[in-house]
């Protein structure tokens, strides 16, 4: 390993490689390249859990291994991916940050032994939260992935509050990299910006759009994601209902699909309902539905959302719900969001002292197109890019110590 004129080779492991995914991994792989070093990400197909999303996709330097999956008390699985023969001969691997995969263990106890004994292996990186997020878990639970985690070389935070919580747990700061997790969104952008273009088909289409649903200026609203549990789906019908009878004209444009659709479809039949179902949409679909609303409420779970908020120009409303995904934290209550308490009275309230003062919102607006440029897969791969060339330094520097 390391040997002059080597060219360093990382491998990252991936459940599978989903849609969202394959534009940052795609800039990695270049950034690393002009850095004279190659990329392999190693993957499985997508766990049963997720086939239905038919997400998945496919990016240059990757390489389907096989998986086999262990079925546990309480729903959950082990997850053991053939990658050691392909891992070992890296010079750094990088993993998700998760108890369930089978492959860490020994790569993390490999290293493990080399620095107790002075030789040469892949350094273990691990990427993700930095802590769990979006569900309760076990004081066994937790400790145990902190202590998985502290036998890392190296972490690559979603976000600085995972970052905070690593470090206030011992790992050292100078090893953890905040990647600031987003989604390609430029196309989304692009999209948008031609629907607030007069003379553009996608301007066109936003005005047929409105004229479609009745929509009014000041009074649409926006929820793009899952209709499922973590939404909170019931919580934003009620909400709706209670804007429309003080707000006449109000619509909710609900783009998704999920379990809970059949709550927004009986809500939708009702008699002057404000709702306005419109199933699972997509990249110019969504911008489209982002240029005829002024506001994104979503009452539950907050993750990526909060980026396509930003893109779309729709502050979000949400409510201070412990269970957001680490992607909440790009929320900034009073300049591109507004967070309030999870009572349906005050979540409407708030909605509505938005959508009736159009000074605020128009800041809310200019703000949440500020911010957008924070977030960017291209600024996400330069991030990872630097933390894995910072590690690399760190695995030269001891190669050459050995050799003396």
């Amino acid at each position: 390993m390391l040997k002059a004129g080597h060219h360093p080779r990382i491998v990252i492991v991936q459940p599978y490689i989903p849609s969202y995914r394959t534009a940052f991994f795609e800039r990695l792989r270049s950034d690393l390249q002009a850095e004279g070093c190659a990329l392999d990400v190693l993957h499985g197909p997508p766990p049963p859990s997720h086939v239905a999303r038919q997400d998945a996709s496919h990016c240059s330097g990757a390489i389907e291994v096989p998986v086999r999956r262990l079925g546990v008390p309480g729903g959950r699985s082990l997850v053991w991916q053939q990658v050691q023969r392909r891992a070992v001969s890296a010079d750094v691997v990088v993993l998700e940050q998760a108890l369930r995969n089978l492959e860490a263990y020994p790569l993390l106890l490999r290293q493990q032994l080399a620095r107790m004994t002075g030789g040469l292996t892949p350094r273990v990186a691990l990427w993700g939260h930095g802590r769990t997020y979006t569900k309760p878990v076990s004081r066994i639970e937790t400790a145990a992935k902190d202590a998985l985690t502290r036998r890392a070389s190296w972490f690559f935070a979603y976000t600085e509050g995972g970052a905070d919580h690593l470090a206030s747990g011992g790992f050292p700061r100078r090893r953890i990299t905040v990647v600031r997790n987003c989604v390609d969104t430029v196309a989304l952008a692009e999209a948008r910006e031609r629907a607030g273009t007069p003379g553009t088909q996608e301007f066109a289409e936003a005005a047929a759009l409105r004229s479609r649903h009745g929509l009014l200026p000041g009074r649409t609203a926006l929820f793009v994601g899952g209709l499922d549990a973590p939404k909170r789906i019931p919580l934003l019908l009620e909400s709706a209902g209670r804007i429309a009878r003080v707000l006449p004209g109000f619509r909710l444009l609900v783009a998704g699909d999920g379990a809970d659709r059949p709550l927004v479809e009986a809500m939708a039949s009702t008699a002057k309902s404000p709702v306005v179902p419109l199933g699972h949409m997509t990249g110019r679909q969504v911008a489209l539905l982002g240029a005829v609303s002024d506001v994104m409420l979503m009452p539950g779970r907050v993750g990526l959302c909060a980026v396509d908020s930003f893109v779309l120009r729709t502050p979000v409303v949400t409510t201070d719900w412990p269970w957001h995904a680490p992607e909440f934290e790009y929320l900034r209550n009073g300049r591109n969001a507004v967070i309030t308490s999870d009572d349906p009275a005050v979540y409407a309230a708030a909605v509505q002292a938005l959508l009736t003062d159009q000074t605020r919102l128009a800041s809310f607006r200019t703000r949440c197109r500020e911010d957008a440029a924070a977030y960017t897969t291209d600024a996400m791969a330069a991030r990872f890019c630097e933390g894995l060339l910072q590690l690399l330094g760190e695995t030269r520097k001891h190669a050459a110590d050995k050799l003396r």
